[in-house]
């Protein structure tokens, strides 16, 4: 606010001053003076003019979307001798998808047992009351499988395996092989990984003659367990007509089509690939485990009718 200005007056004059609000006022004074012809002077101050400041407009406050953090298991399967962090993980899952009432103990006790089944029977799922991989993935508890797939660098040129094939870019052989997974069985077999994309044939001593990445499939129609090579084809073509394979082994029968091991599929149009060799290792196919061409090669030699196959 401004000062006023200040005005000296002989002391016969008196002088009022009002203030109002905060407009500030000096008005002339009435006085009994010997010249009454002579007015005081008038001194007219300028009103001082309020300002109104308009507060400063509150941003919104944004109050932050809790993060929940996702959990994973670790182990491949869970069942009612399985206890700690993977089982309240799963539990976690199950309360989330409206399975289980009960909270998460850690503990695979007959109410876990009971959730677990009502799921698998209700996402058509197999129904054991146990969990493996469909189970997690359809609980979204399995771990990111791009993390499962090991890339062993590419061969030497010229390089061969165990019986004298030549390696592809995405094979090796003998020591240098990742390991076999466990309960892979024994004796002169195929082990194909479904998490980690990987194949391994292996001899009759159980020494790892190869080993390569494959693109298995985007669905959960590969079923695990112990199978056998049951037909082979030098080619065959898709059931939409749209490509072709070369190389066909197969070891599953389902409902409508065969599952098995062959080279990169082919458009029937062109002869083009579907396909990179360097794409191998992603889960690409609707049901067969594609192959590098010197893989299938290799896999035409050692799977023969009869041949295990573990799938895991």
């Amino acid at each position: 606010m401004t000062s006023p200005h200040h005005y000296s007056f002989p002391t016969s004059r008196l002088c009022v001053v009002a203030v109002t609000g905060i407009m500030l006022t000096l008005n002339a004074c009435s006085i009994s003076d010997s010249s009454p012809t002579d007015p005081l002077p008038t001194i007219a101050t300028t009103p001082i003019e309020a300002t109104t400041v308009a507060p400063a407009p509150i941003a919104p406050t944004t109050v932050p979307e809790p993060v929940v953090k996702k959990c994973v298991i670790t182990a491949k399967t869970l069942s009612s001798t399985s206890r700690g962090k993977d089982v309240i993980c799963l539990q976690k899952a199950l309360i989330a998808a409206g399975f289980l009432t009960s909270k998460a103990t850690g503990f695979y006790g007959p109410a876990t047992f009971g959730a677990i089944k009502k799921l698998q029977e209700s996402r058509e799922l197999f129904v054991d009351g146990k969990v493996g991989r469909e189970t997690a993935l359809s609980l979204d508890v399995w771990p990111a499988e791009v993390s499962l797939v090991v890339r062993t660098a590419p061969p030497a040129i010229n390089a061969v395996d165990l019986m004298g094939f030549a390696l592809s870019s995405v094979a090796t052989s003998g020591p240098d092989a990742p390991q076999l997974p466990a309960q892979s069985g024994r004796g002169r077999r195929v082990v194909y990984s479904r998490a980690g994309q990987r194949v391994w044939a292996v001899n009759a001593t159980n020494v790892v003659v190869r080993s390569w990445l494959v693109s298995g499939s985007k669905y959960e129609n590969e079923l695990p367990g112990t199978h056998k090579v049951y037909s082979r084809s030098e080619k065959a073509t898709a059931i939409n007509g749209k490509s072709y394979f070369l190389k066909m082994i197969r070891w599953l029968k389902t409902k409508n089509n065969s599952i098995g091991f062959h080279a990169l599929p082919l458009h029937t149009a062109d002869d083009s690939a579907f396909q990179t060799e360097e794409q191998l290792g992603l889960r690409l196919s609707d049901g067969c485990q594609r192959q590098a061409n010197l893989d299938a090669d290799f896999m035409w030699s050692f799977a023969t009718i009869g041949t295990p196959v573990i799938v895991l």
